[in-house]
């Protein structure tokens, strides 16, 4: 493959995955909250309990920023906040049953709206075709 083939093929993966992203938050109930804000519930789920530094290195972001994100999460009533078991001058976050319900939810009707638009927009053969480009994502994105 050429280096024009693969810039664009790279600009037409950035723009189908942002128009994806868009589509799934819309058939969500959690389009009320942030994509930032999705994402750190995400990480507490997958993860378990942080303290603030540790999610804005995750997630690639200044810790005022995750102060503020977080604050949005903790005034919903989606996160809570705890001492750190070790160090008294962090605390550490973790969702509570709002914040994992949410996500829960979330993740059903994002899930149920792609299954359906695979079967109905896509053979067989090219539903196994999307299948077998999952883990060639995966690293890519995990590399």
């Amino acid at each position: 493959m050429s280096q024009a083939e693969r810039l664009r093929t790279a600009d037409e993966l950035t723009t189908l995955v942002a128009h994806l992203s868009r589509r799934m938050r819309t058939a969500s109930n959690d389009a009320e909250i942030t994509p930032s804000q999705q994402s750190v519930i995400s990480r507490l789920d997958r993860e378990g309990p942080a303290t603030t530094a540790a999610l804005a290195r995750g997630e690639l972001v200044r810790p005022q920023s995750m102060r503020m994100t977080l604050a949005a999460l903790e005034e919903r009533g989606l996160v809570e906040r705890a001492p750190h078991p070790t160090d008294g001058r962090q605390v550490v976050f973790s969702l509570t049953d709002a914040g994992t319900d949410l996500l829960r939810t979330g993740r059903r009707a994002r899930r149920g709206w792609l299954a359906e638009a695979m079967e109905a927009q896509l053979s067989p053969d090219e539903q196994r075709a999307l299948t077998d480009v999952v883990p060639l994502l995966r690293r890519l994105v995990e590399s």
